[in-house]
This record gives structure tokens, sequence and C-alpha cells, in this order.
């Protein structure tokens, strides 16, 4: 047995069925082998799309995403992947191929130093020396991408290495050695001190106006249930970030919705008004909120988090309970539900449910021109319970996390810490290959769709059937607002009206598409693109000057939130 077939060996045992990547002389031997292997090999035609499918895969499923790539280029263009999992706690592996051993340091063809570069973005990198250390590197990787906060981790292979034949009888030992129960990280006890359980008492019982401000940590804790019960419970009103989107039921009593520099008005105004925080999996993100001085700014701080070092990095924490939210919700719940009947927050309650209906959301857009929100919103409503929504970065981005709702953290995959173009087409693609029987859909602006468009080649080999929704102003749609607003309109670079036909480029792709201009056409199209079988690009061409509303401005409280209406939109 090869190093590059006991490679996938260990891979399959440890449960691994789908990989993503792109071949080059450097894994060549490890391609070899899945010529015979049972894993499903997805050909990206880029490695970045392949590194972000990983991530989509595992977002949407909790499976492990892998992807591969050569060395040299091929690693490097795993780069950016790598850091959007390590910025959004994204349990992946991957795995590049190296220079022989016997090259390394001479500057050979394609030979670059991967481990360096990957230091920075991800949970533990290594480079295994022989064939034999590869099933216990393999089973390390995947258990350190998993312990506590989750996230990224690389093995890098040389290419005699991943030639290096081991006898039978010693690989199957090296298969079995590896599957045996690797040393665990000490359990952090979840249960709460009676010191702090008296601390967390005393604000709770303190407080007239306390919120949840819940996180991605939930989700990433499958901590859901214990979450919903919580608030079940208590009915304290709730406000959710980007990557918290999910975690609670859109229909939610005191649900106040997203909060931040594009939150809804109802969530930023209760949040600057409550005198307690209470934190759940979140880590008071610059995009959450806004001028951090005046953040919530009469509030005392509870936080649960599995990361110590979120604790006190942006803002002081009155009460801290660091430790697996799966474990430390459901006591924090017995703790909430025993002081239940001494909680005030009726007035508080009251006031959060006139705030929502004071300032709901608006759909009527005058004119035949089509408005995004709208048509987000109509989509949202017409996917079903298990459906997921990936995004790329930008205004879609915005619209989609305001307007459609969901069900669950793994039904809505946006790039949240890194803010990446290009995500939502490949995280597509491995959500759907990792959700085969669900219905996906990739939410994508103009200028991300761009930056991987050679994945419709993906969809088109394996008949993915994606659904993707292009809000297509043919322009670089956030960065024009913020030229529009903050920079004296001073258009620069922003202009993408030279853009391709995408209806003519996706049916070059054999990819079934249609374009709409006008209000009118949304439901139809909605219909069709829905019932089709197949992958589908439904083109929704917006007005180029469509601005996302509220927005809150560089350096101002998110009271501070500017609106249509006062900017003469």
């Amino acid at each position: 047995m090869t190093g590059a077939e006991l490679l996938l060996k260990t891979l399959e045992q440890h449960g691994v069925d789908s990989l993503f990547g792109y071949p080059g002389g450097a894994i060549m031997p490890v391609y070899d082998a899945l010529y015979d292997s049972p894993i499903k090999h997805f050909l990206c035609r880029h490695e970045q799309g392949a590194g972000f499918a990983a991530v989509g895969y595992s977002r949407a499923s909790d499976k492990l995403g892998v992807c591969l790539a050569t060395s040299g280029p091929g690693a490097t263009n795993l780069i950016t992947a790598i850091a959007d999992g390590f910025s959004d706690s994204v349990p992946m592996l991957a795995i590049t191929g190296q220079v022989a051993k016997k090259a390394m340091g001479s500057d050979a063809f394609q030979e670059v130093d991967i481990l360096g570069l990957s230091l920075a973005c991800t949970k533990h990198c290594e480079q295994v020396q022989c064939a034999s250390e590869i099933p216990k590197a393999i089973a390390q990787a995947i258990q350190i991408a998993y312990q506590g906060r989750p996230g990224p981790v690389l093995i890098d292979i040389p290419k005699d290495v991943q030639m290096q034949s081991l006898g039978d009888d010693h690989a199957q030992a090296l298969l079995t050695e590896s599957l045996q129960k690797q040393d665990e990280e000490p359990a952090i006890n979840p249960v709460i001190s009676l010191s702090v359980q008296q601390q967390l008492q005393a604000l709770l019982e303190a407080s007239r106006a306390p919120i949840f401000y819940v996180g991605g940590g939930v989700g990433m804790a499958d901590a859901v249930e214990h979450l919903r019960d919580l608030m079940a419970t208590v009915k304290i009103p709730s406000v959710t970030t980007l990557k918290g989107i999910g975690a609670i039921e859109p229909d939610a009593d005191y649900f106040l919705g997203m909060l931040g520099m594009h939150g809804s008005k109802p969530a930023n105004l209760a949040v600057q008004e409550c005198d307690l925080l209470i934190v759940l999996g979140a880590r008071f993100d610059d995009r959450v909120t806004g001028k951090l001085a005046e953040f919530a700014p009469n509030a005392k701080v509870i936080q649960l988090d599995i990361d110590a070092c979120e604790v006190n990095k942006r803002r002081g924490v009155d009460v801290a309970v660091v430790a697996d939210l799966q474990q430390s919700l459901p006591v924090f719940k017995q703790l909430v539900s025993g002081l239940r009947p001494h909680l005030q927050i009726d007035a508080w309650q009251q006031r959060c449910q006139q705030l929502l209906t004071d300032f709901p959301w608006r759909y009527d857009h005058p004119g035949d021109g089509i408005y995004a929100p709208a048509v987000l919103a109509e989509l949202g409503n017409r996917l079903s319970l298990n459906s997921v929504t990936t995004t790329d970065v930008g205004q879609h981005q915005m619209w989609a996390a305001q307007h459609m709702t969901m069900q669950y953290p793994r039904n809505f995959l946006s790039s949240g810490g890194l803010g990446t173009m290009g995500f939502g087409l490949p995280a597509a693609i491995g959500a759907q290959i990792s959700r085969p029987k669900d219905t996906v859909v990739a939410v994508c602006g103009d200028g991300s769709l761009m930056m991987n468009i050679q994945e419709l080649s993906t969809l088109k080999r394996y008949q993915i059937p994606v659904k993707i929704v292009l809000i297509d102003n043919a322009k670089l749609g956030m960065v024009r607002q913020w030229q529009e607003l903050f920079f004296d309109q001073r258009y620069s670079e922003t202009d993408l009206s030279d853009n391709p036909d995408f209806v003519a480029l996706a049916s070059a792709f054999e990819i079934k598409s249609k374009l709409i201009t006008t209000k009118q056409q949304v439901n139809a199209a909605l219909t069709e693109m829905l019932a089709h079988q197949g992958p589908y690009l439904l083109q929704v061409r917006i007005d180029e000057m469509d601005n996302v509303w509220p927005l809150v401005p560089p350096e101002t409280a998110n009271d501070g939130m500017l609106e249509a209406s006062n900017n003469g939109q």
C-alpha cells in the first residue's frame, strides 16, 4: 500500500465520502489512488472553489469538508478559503501535495512553504515525513478541527511520501491504531459555581431590560434546541448576529432580528436601550457593535462562550461562563427558570413588541422595477424549512440576511468574519453535495459571482441542482453605496456595466437561465426556478442606485442609523 492509498483509506475509515479538489504534479499519486477509491471526488475548476465547497459542505451538515490541491499555486489558492473557514470557525481539512523531500528548500518547481503561509489561518498544520505518519496525522487533524472552537487544519504531504510503499499488514495496523481514541481535550466543567450563580442571579434580578445577543457559536455547538428551550421558558427579547441567523425561530416572541451595521431598527434600538446583554456564542464584532464605546452603553454583560479568548476582548464582561454551549445552556436555563417569577420584564417586552410594530420592513416600492428585498422575502417564503441559502458578500448578502427567514443556522451560509466575495456559488455546491435531498439556493451579486464564475462548469459536470439568484445592478454595489454616502459620490472602479450576458453565459454551460427586469415577472420566475430539476440561474436586474437600509455609519452608535428617508432615497 502506498502513502497515497493509505491516506484515502484513512479518510474513508473516518467517514469521509466526498472530496473537492484539483489535480497537479505534487498531488498526482493521491489522484492515481482515487481512481480505485470509493470516495467521490468533485473536480472544481479552481482550488479556491474547492476550498469554499469544502466550507459549504461542512457548514451545511457538520460533516468534515475536505479539499485537495497540489503544491505551489494549488496550495496558495486554497488559502483564502482556509482563512474564511478560520474566521467563521468551520471544521475542515485541507490536504496539499508538496515537492519531494530531497527537492525541498531548493526553490524547486511549484515549491511553496504552505505551512508557513497557513500558520495564521489554521488551528493546526503539519507536514508528514514518511507514509507511516499519515494515519495518525489525519486522525489528530480531524480531532483538532472539531475540538473546542472549531476550525480548519492542513496536512502537507511530499510527493515521495505519497509514493512510498508499506507492507499491507503494517498499513492495516497503522489504520487500526489511528481509529483508537485520541487524547481528549480536558472537558470544561459545565457546572456553574455557586459564586457565579449568585452573580448571575443578582444581574438577572436587577435587570429590567435584558436581551439575548445570539451569535454563530450556538449553531456550531449544536445547541439550537437548548437556546429555544431557554427562550420559551423566559421570553427575554432577542437579537442575532449575521452568523446567528436561524438559531432563533423567525416567529419567536420578542425576536427583533439581526443587529449591527445593517441590522433592523428594532434590534439596534433595543440593544442600545437594554440594561443587560446576555451574550451567547458571539464576540462583539465591529460590524455588530458600531462605535464600541457607545454600544449598549448602560448594559451589564453576561457572556457564555467556549473560547476564553473572546471574553473581555473588546467589551468588558461582568460574568463569564467559559464552556461548551451545549452543556452550559441547559445549566443556565435551570438557573433562569428558578428566577423567572422574580424577573420584572413585562414593560420591556411591551417596549420591544412596540418597536416591531412601529418599524416593520416595507416592500411597497414604486414603479415597475424590481425591489431586491421584496424578491428575497418572497423567495424565503417559498423555500421549505430544510432549504439552504448561501450568499456572496455585498448588498445582496445584507438584503438576504434582513428579509429571508431561516429556521436553522445550517440553512444560512454566508461569509461572516472574512467577508469573502466569490463564496456563494462554490459554498452552495458543497452544501448541495452534503444535503442532496434539500433545495440549495445561492444568492449572488454580479460582482461576487464573477469571482468564481468558473464553478458553473462544476454544476454542469455533475448536474448539481443549485439554484442561483443573481441580484444584478451592474455595480460593485456595497462599495458604490459607500462612495455615494461617504466619498462625495466619487465612483471609483465600481462600474460593472461591461459584465457578460449572464443568461448567455449560463447557456454556454448548458444551465437553464432567465432574465427578469420587472416586478410583474418575479412570481412566475421564482416558480419556474424552484420547479426545475437541475441547476438554474435567475438573473434579477435591479436599479443600480438601490441602497441597503438601515446603515450605521463608521464611528457611529447603532442608534445613529441612516435610513432611506433621511438620505433622500
